[in-house]
């Protein structure tokens, strides 16, 4: 049995640049429950105010979650929310000035708010059987990474 030791990049010799990456995902479902988030009537409270607030301390404890994420400096995170017929989608920008790349910060931050969702309206989409037939997450994906010459 072979075992490979994790270990995290050395971003010593990297230089600091502003990164910036965008996420994305959706939810689908029901529209009965999409109506009930648009209109505020959802028991839990207010779904997209909540789930913003969840990206936000998602991407800030990225580095908590996943084991080889550096820490780094997030200088801005910003959550979009789309709503359609039967979906919600989602997502996540975030900014830093450092020596690594911000896209685990983003994708991690795009899920979380995608979860915090579902937990919001499980009462609305559960079947009789305690299900969920109509409701999945899916498309979280990595939209746009960049990085500029950072300049004081």
């Amino acid at each position: 049995m072979h075992r490979h030791g994790a270990s995290m990049v050395d971003i010593s010799e990297k230089e600091e640049v502003e990164r910036v990456a965008v996420a994305s995902g959706s939810i689908k479902l029901k529209n009965s429950t999409v109506e009930k988030i648009k209109s505020g009537t959802i028991k839990k409270g207010n779904v997209l105010g909540c789930a913003e607030t969840a990206a936000i301390l998602a991407v800030k404890k990225t580095p908590d979650m996943i084991p080889l994420c550096h820490p780094i400096s997030i200088e801005a995170v910003k959550v979009d929310f789309s709503i359609g017929e039967g979906d919600i989608k989602a997502a996540v920008s975030v900014k830093s000035v450092g020596k690594t790349g911000v896209e685990m910060d983003a994708l991690h931050g795009v899920s979380v708010a995608l979860l915090t969702i579902w937990d919001m309206v499980k009462s609305e989409e559960k079947d009789e059987t305690g299900n969920y037939p109509h409701t999945w997450i899916e498309e979280i994906r990595v939209k746009k990474k960049e990085k500029r010459e950072y300049t004081q």
